[in-house]
């Protein structure tokens, strides 16, 4: 069994191939060259962070699949002040046009010096932004960013940072391990 722990970087297809017909983007075999595994979950082309691969068909379910509720947690920036409302509304669950998310935990934290996005985040004097680290044991899309645009501030930039007993400490963007 191969377990792979990829990080992410923006702009990358969570898949192998680019059936799009647009210009080519980026994809998981311009980093990865292990034939027979693939990913369990995905991330968004817009989002970064810890991707797991695997050739064991039960453990991708096992981790992909909301009812194991397997927690997942990232590092959101987010534009605006977060105050104790904003993040009490997401501890207890948003209500989104799909039904009501289960509770995250959530707190405030430091810019945590993570590498240069490319291409950076827009930033903007008069529009403040914090961090949160935000963890989750549901997997619907883009969920993330729609519960902090619930509680009224829009995700700038969203890194996965640990699935399950897994983390992304140590790898760079388009770096990889087998584990």
């Amino acid at each position: 069994m191969a377990l792979i722990l990829f990080n992410k970087p923006y702009g990358v297809l969570c898949q192998f191939t680019d059936e799009s017909t647009g210009p080519p983007r980026r994809t998981l075999a311009d980093f990865i060259d292990i034939p027979g595994v693939y990913p369990a979950g995905r991330l968004d082309l817009d989002s970064e962070g810890l991707l797991l691969l695997t050739d064991d068909g039960r453990l991708q379910a096992r981790i992909a699949d909301p009812r194991f509720k397997t927690p997942k947690t990232y590092l959101v920036q987010v534009e605006g002040d977060v105050d104790s409302a904003a993040l009490e509304a997401l501890r207890r669950g948003v209500r989104l046009k799909d039904g009501p998310t289960l509770p995250a935990e959530v707190e405030r934290i430091d810019d945590p010096g993570l590498w240069p996005r490319d291409p950076p985040v827009r930033f903007r004097k008069s529009v403040p932004d914090c961090w949160l680290r935000l963890t989750i044991r549901e997997g619907r899309n883009r969920q993330v960013r729609r519960m902090t645009a619930a509680v009224g501030h829009p995700t700038l930039r969203l890194v996965r940072w640990r699935i399950g007993e897994w983390t992304l400490d140590g790898l760079q963007p388009g770096q990889w391990r087998v584990i």
